[in-house]
């Protein structure tokens, strides 16, 4: 028996419990700037609707993003800390993954997606910019097959990057959900693919930096 409890903070905060490929419980918190005073609340929520002790907890995954800084750190931080109280094993996932297995689950979408004329999954990367991946199909346990992506690009760069690579790929946008990831995990375990790095998926470098430290920063005291 597998009793999955997953995190995903790419977007707002979100967590939820599958066991054995049934959706038990999620909570959805829409809120982009309280990830850390949301988490804790969120993970002890979807425990008790279902009814499951942290000891019960066979898996925890995360989604690694793409996504900006803040939010991912903390869904991370979070994932690590509570598989390690519960000796649960942690798992990584890419968020964009998630989204695809959801919108593959169509039997009529699947019939359109192949190698030749695939998936293209964006998310918002702010900056006018997009995270994007494109996917081929699903695995018989329902992983998607990703072909290229992740990565970060404007939009008007992708459409002309598709354009030259001659793909007119079918299109899906979506918040991530903990839902999803956590269905996405129980087919990576399937299939044996469920990868144990929690990396962060940033793609780009952070706003703040470290300053030079022979750079002069602020006003001289005279």
């Amino acid at each position: 028996m597998s009793i999955i409890l997953a995190i995903d903070t790419s977007f707002g905060t979100s967590v939820a419990l599958v066991e054995d490929g049934v959706v038990r419980a999620e909570v959805n918190v829409d809120d982009t700037m309280k990830h850390a005073e949301r988490i804790g609340e969120t993970i002890a929520q979807v425990l008790a609707v279902a009814d499951v002790r942290p000891a019960q907890v066979s898996e925890v995954v995360v989604g690694r993003g793409p996504a900006p800084f803040t939010g991912l750190r903390v869904g991370i931080a979070a994932a690590v800390m509570f598989a390690e109280g519960a000796r649960a094993k942690l798992f990584g996932a890419v968020s964009l993954d998630a989204i695809a297995r959801t919108e593959l689950e169509s039997a009529e979408l699947r019939a359109l997606v192949s190698h030749d004329r695939p998936l293209l999954v964006t998310s918002d990367a702010r900056r006018g910019e997009v995270y994007a991946a494109l996917y081929s199909g699903l695995t018989k346990a329902g992983s998607p097959v990703r072909i290229d992506g992740p990565f970060v690009i404007k939009p008007a760069e992708l459409e002309a990057q598709l354009e030259r690579r001659a793909i007119e790929p079918l299109r899906a946008t979506a918040p991530v959900t903990a839902a999803s990831l956590g269905l996405l995990a129980d087919a990576l375990l399937i299939d044996g693919l469920l990868d144990t790095d929690v990396s962060a998926l940033y793609l780009r470098d952070p706003d703040a930096t470290v300053p030079n430290p022979k750079q002069r920063v602020g006003k001289a005291v005279s």
